[in-house]
């Protein structure tokens, strides 16, 4: 059962629109003011709010404003109700982030479809974003949607990032989540003797920063870009109010997020059990795949992905390149037989 609150300083109006409201199947919390509308909503949240605009103590104005403020109760559905005598001021309303209004008075019918279809829209997210195909701006513009969260999807352009850019240096204090939307990105730790240990690849649908996010601590590695990548960024504050402001955009997130540990968890299960060919064969194939042109790493890197040395890795190429399923050239290293490398039994 659906929880609405109705903020009415009118008793009359307040009394037979929860009554409607309540035989039509909702639960109904009522309040004569905004200020006692605002404690219902935090000791009991709401799926969605029906406020007056002109009240004593706190007006709707404020009662929108903390509910746009306050991380409990951002993201639920505002419907002002007015007079006709104030839609002048409803502008201010819908600047304000309100979902929609009704002119009192108004009937059962307009009261019962208004608070449905607001129900209905602000109810669920897709099952599914294809982060790999343009699936990002489409999560964010529906998470703006269902949080209420203005600055979402509005701000997030793409930017192009030149080949070796870095991006962030270990030590460094995180700023914001990376995407990446076209190219590739490496991140690696320096160890004590001075050696690169690269900690992983990056590529189109892919997201990486993260981890110092989450931790509000430092980056723990650097991340630079291997070759022209195109990035979108997602401040951390509205990375924390992702994961804040409502449960199933919360939800929809970490899935989106938890896609790379899973692929990561994958790869170290072939780098303890797969034949060295194997391994490669199937890294050669991921990387391949979001682009479909040359893989443009040096020997170095991919080996280190791979988990072996250069001088077999090259072995290995070699072999591949002689069976006829890639071609190796100074711009990098082009799959001519995707299947076969994926059907082969190395």
């Amino acid at each position: 059962m659906k929880t609405l609150l109705l903020i009415e300083d009118h008793e009359l109006i307040r009394e037979n629109t929860a009554e409607l409201l309540e035989l039509a199947g909702y639960r109904v919390l009522t309040a004569e003011n905004g200020k006692l509308g605002l404690e219902h909503a935090l000791r009991t949240r709401p799926d969605l709010v029906l406020c007056d605009i002109m009240m004593p103590v706190l007006d709707g104005y404020g009662v929108l404003q903390v509910f746009n403020q306050h991380p409990q109760l951002a993201g639920i559905p505002f419907i002002f109700l007015t007079a006709k005598t104030e839609r002048a001021d409803l502008r201010r309303g819908m600047a304000l982030g309100a979902d929609d209004y009704l002119t009192k008075p108004f009937d059962s019918t307009e009261l019962l479809s208004a608070v449905a279809g607001r129900l209905s829209r602000f109810q669920h997210l897709r099952p599914d974003y294809d982060l790999a195909h343009g699936g990002l701006p489409e999560f964010l513009a529906d998470a703006r949607r269902v949080s209420n969260l203005p600055d979402l999807a509005a701000e997030h352009r793409p930017h192009a990032v030149p080949r070796r850019q870095l991006l962030y240096a270990e030590g460094d204090e995180p700023t914001r989540l990376y995407f990446v939307e076209a190219g590739r990105v490496k991140t690696s730790k320096t160890t004590a003797a001075g050696k690169e240990l690269i900690t992983g690849f990056y590529q189109t649908g892919e997201f990486f920063g993260y981890q110092a996010l989450l931790e509000r601590g430092p980056y723990h590695d650097t991340a630079v870009a291997v070759e022209a990548s195109t990035l979108r960024y997602i401040p951390a504050e509205e990375f924390h109010d992702l994961l804040l402001r409502n449960a199933e955009v919360s939800q929809q997130f970490i899935r989106l997020l938890a896609g790379r540990e899973r692929a990561r968890e994958q790869q170290l299960v072939e780098l303890a059990y797969h034949s060295l060919r194997r391994r490669v064969a199937d890294t050669l194939l991921r990387l391949h795949e979001p682009a479909g042109g040359p893989i443009q790493l040096t020997r170095e890197d991919l080996a280190a992905v791979i988990g072996t040395a250069p001088e077999s890795l090259s072995r290995t190429l070699s072999e591949f390149r002689q069976a006829g399923l890639l071609e190796l050239s100074a711009s990098g290293i082009l799959l001519l037989q995707p299947e076969g490398l994926r059907r082969a039994n190395w």
